[in-house]
């Protein structure tokens, strides 16, 4: 039986990754900083599979390599790693951007992903096995208007996806990224900084992706044959065309 660590796991994506891993008997280990909704989400799913909870944030390099570097026995050997935990903060042009608003970003989106990675690639190269999922963004394959350190740090996500699969290669481990458009997550709810009037606008007129969507195609993903590796994939609601075309009613 595989295990799979998830980062973002109290939400969104994740949460909906955890929910289909269970399904299918995979064994988890959960992260994230909200304990009480891992709590929860570990007791939903403990009727489906083991589930072992991690309660870090990614941004603190030392706690993250501790957390994972002390994982009970049973959840040691970790077969998936799902590097989802991101964030958007903030939706203005360059001049007037917030520096608080830039330092969260490239913390939780580039940096965070690298520590979980950092923690858990050794074991996977000692058993010459793995799959590394990451979850980028359209933002990481285009840039629009005031998306620019959003998008630079979505890019920089595309980019450490690709350089992880040409330096792993050979150790038996696939490295692949799901690059998904506008999905209704708690994703806008935090760019705009719980301003529930202009997060409900952005999925209005039009049928957004479900995180439920994306937790399928991850999935889909992992299950493919070992000799199969999906190694860049990107997708949008049929409404949306790019970052700034979308068909609305």
């Amino acid at each position: 039986m595989k295990t799979a660590l998830i980062t973002g796991a109290t939400s969104g994506i994740g949460r909906s990754t955890a929910i289909k891993f269970a399904s299918e008997g995979i064994n988890l280990i959960i992260c994230g900083r909200r304990t009480d909704r891992l709590e929860k989400l570990k007791k939903e799913l403990s009727v489906e599979t083991s589930v072992h909870i991690l309660s870090f944030d990614v941004r603190n390099r030392e706690e993250v390599l501790q957390k994972i570097g002390s994982l009970p026995e049973g959840f040691g050997k970790i077969d998936i790693l799902v590097n989802n935990a991101g964030n958007a903060h903030g939706l203005d042009p360059i001049q007037s951007g917030s520096m608080d608003d830039w330092d969260a970003m490239l913390d939780i989106n580039v940096k965070g992903l690298l520590y979980v990675s950092k923690a858990v690639i050794p074991g996977m190269i000692e058993r010459q096995s793995g799959h590394i999922i990451n979850i980028g963004s359209t933002a990481g394959k285009e840039v629009y208007p005031n998306g620019n350190v959003y998008c630079a740090s979505k890019h920089a996500v595309d980019a450490i996806n690709q350089g992880m699969r040409i330096d792993l290669n050979g150790n038996g481990i696939r490295v692949g990224a799901v690059n998904p458009g506008l999905t209704q997550t708690e994703f806008s709810d935090v760019r705009f900084k719980g301003d529930a009037d202009k997060a409900e606008k952005v999925y209005q007129g039009f049928k957004a992706l479900q995180p439920e969507d994306i937790a399928d195609i991850i999935h889909f993903v992992v299950s493919r044959p070992y000799h199969v590796n999906i190694a860049d994939l990107t997708v949008m609601p049929t409404a949306q065309a790019t970052s700034t075309i979308l068909n609305k009613d």
